[in-house]
């Protein structure tokens, strides 16, 4: 058995679950649509060019949240997983994780998305285990402020060892599959790391490295 570790966004979804969920929030008139919409693409310009500020950036995606009625805050993410996640969702990547799991291997999603978001969408593809971006909640509602160490960059290894500490799993033959230059820090840790659909500097490091390069994307059965 081997530690099969997922990113989540463009990985094993077609699109970033933040950022569509800032499409959300403005579509559905919560926040101020033309800031926030302002905002949100500047916020996805910086992580893809490896410059997010992530404490600034997880403080005004969790901003819609604060203070606001679980069960209103469930009913907004059915609608939003019925809308935006569901037209997204990768056959393959489906397959890739059903492989992992009919060979035992342990499953965990690793993602800088905070968890409100993307708990969700682990158990619409059957993993039960995610290491996400923290949200402080007072009395079972959101602040709007994060909490703890962000899962982004080195944050994820930070995050994985925490994880990994009183677990019978260790990081001997772990995969890490992931789209994301971002996540350079923790496919140089695993023994098993695999660039999916990649952007062009981990394409570049993936062929120096002699990693493996798939596509979820394409209509190709998985080998």
């Amino acid at each position: 058995m081997a530690l099969a570790i997922f990113d989540l966004d463009n990985t094993l979804i077609g699109g970033d679950s933040d950022y569509l969920w800032g499409e959300f929030v403005c579509e559905r008139g919560l926040v101020d649509s033309e800031e926030f919409a302002a905002r949100n693409d500047q916020f996805y310009e910086d992580y893809k060019s490896g410059d997010l500020d992530i404490y600034a950036y997880l403080r005004f995606a969790l901003a819609p949240l604060k203070g606001v009625d679980p069960e209103i805050l469930a009913s907004w993410h059915r609608e939003f997983m019925a809308s935006k996640i569901q037209p997204i969702m990768l056959p393959k990547a489906q397959q890739l994780v059903d492989s992992h799991r009919q060979r035992h291997d342990q499953l965990l999603i690793i993602t800088a998305t905070n968890e409100f978001i993307t708990r969700p969408i682990a158990a619409a593809l059957g993993v039960d285990d995610i290491i996400a971006c923290e949200a402080e909640r007072v009395n079972g509602r959101y602040t709007g402020e994060p909490s703890g160490t962000p899962s982004y960059h080195e944050g994820k290894v930070v995050r994985l060892e925490q994880w990994l500490q009183g677990r019978d799993i260790s990081l001997a033959g772990a995969y890490f599959y992931s789209d994301s230059h971002n996540d350079l820090p923790l496919l140089e840790q695993v023994d098993k790391p695999i660039a999916v659909d990649p952007d062009p500097t981990l394409l570049a490091r993936a062929r120096e490295a002699g990693w493996p390069v798939i596509s979820l994307r394409d209509q190709g059965q998985l080998s």
